[in-house]
């Protein structure tokens, strides 16, 4: 198992961080079986402000390569992704276009 940590800021406004978290509450099932196809075992996105933190736990055999071409290849999935875009905006320092940043792990007990 591997454990990844992403971040991600949402759009600074109450009313589209209230429909984000609304989506969330119950992702579309497509969703759910695209994470879970893709090799993540476990998955939760904390909040504080507009910064999004993702901690997710991958089976053996996980890469975000594959995950990103089953991704591209999936009409929902990309249909979920525009749609979580209008909430969405880079982290300072991502590249044009990046969503979801992979975190450092810097300390560990």
């Amino acid at each position: 198992m591997s454990r990844y940590c992403l971040a991600l800021d949402l759009v600074d406004d109450p009313q589209l961080i209230a429909e984000y978290e609304k989506y969330h509450e119950k992702i579309w099932p497509e969703i759910h079986d695209s994470i879970t196809g893709g090799g993540i075992t476990d998955m939760e996105i904390y909040r504080f402000g507009n910064r999004l933190f993702m901690i997710m736990e991958t089976g053996a055999g996980f890469s975000f390569d594959k995950k990103g071409a089953m991704d591209a290849a999936n009409p929902k999935v990309q249909e979920w992704e525009l749609l979580m875009w209008k909430y969405q905006q880079a982290i300072p320092g991502a590249r044009p276009g990046e969503k979801w940043v992979l975190m450092n792990k810097i300390f560990s007990l």
